[in-house]
């Protein structure tokens, strides 16, 4: 049984929000072909990133907790993870941004912005020689920078008053992940290459990586279920 953990994990984090996805006041069902995309898209950039670390030992998996399967050098569960956990964050994002105002000003998200590119930038100059922490604060960055100062999209406060809320379901599902209830860690991190700080047993980098992915998630779904939400009113439209 304990093979099925990482899967299981997995499962449980993604199941009640799929279930939920049907329900008539929210049917996130209708947006699956855009979730879908958007998040294979990101995913190909974070699994690429997750080989290269694995591959140079700078965190690793335990077979305990796995089926066996790999690809690439990642378990089966990893690769999953990329699809499950945006899974339950675009969908709580869709759920909470559509029957909640949780709109930042203007003036706010940016200032905002540039005030986490600014701490980033900061902390990465700080993690020089910790590849994790470095990579991860560069990334956050250009992340920021890229949203909110060339793609100017709108959302950047109300995705991070969100991501705040789920940095409870994340501490949570990365606390089994490492080691939290278990005899040991399912991921394990080289001390040599992050900070050495945790949440419970969760490396704060965890939290920023996170985000990071949610971020990226998120823009990409919005842009193709804006363009999944014109070709179905252009269809309406040339039909009437």
């Amino acid at each position: 049984m304990e093979a099925y953990t990482y899967l299981l994990i997995n499962f449980f984090t993604v199941i009640i929000c799929f279930i939920f996805s049907f329900h008539r006041k929210i049917r996130f069902d209708r947006h699956f072909g855009a979730f879908l995309q958007a998040s294979s898209l990101v995913a190909v950039f974070f699994i690429a990133w997750d080989i290269w670390f694995t591959a140079h030992g700078v965190w690793w998996f335990n077979d305990r907790y796995l089926l066996g399967f790999r690809v690439a050098g990642l378990p089966i569960e990893e690769i999953l993870f990329f699809i499950c956990i945006p899974f339950s964050c675009v969908f709580t994002y869709h759920c909470l941004t559509t029957f909640y105002d949780l709109e930042w000003s203007p003036k706010t998200s940016l200032f905002f912005s540039l005030a986490v590119i600014l701490l980033c930038v900061a902390l990465a100059i700080l993690s020089w020689g910790k590849i994790y922490p470095f990579v991860t604060f560069v990334l956050t960055a250009a992340t920021f920078a890229y949203l909110a100062l060339v793609a100017k999209v709108r959302w950047i406060g109300r995705a991070s008053t969100l991501y705040a809320v789920l940095l409870i379901g994340f501490f949570l599902v990365n606390g089994v992940l490492t080691g939290t209830g278990l005899e040991e860690a399912v991921v394990n991190y080289n001390p040599a290459h992050f900070w050495g700080i945790r949440v419970l047993t969760v490396p704060v980098e965890d939290a920023v990586y996170g985000f990071s992915l949610f971020l990226w998630n998120i823009y990409f779904f919005n842009l193709f279920k804006k363009k999944e939400e014109g070709a179905t009113g252009t269809a309406v439209s040339t039909g009437s």
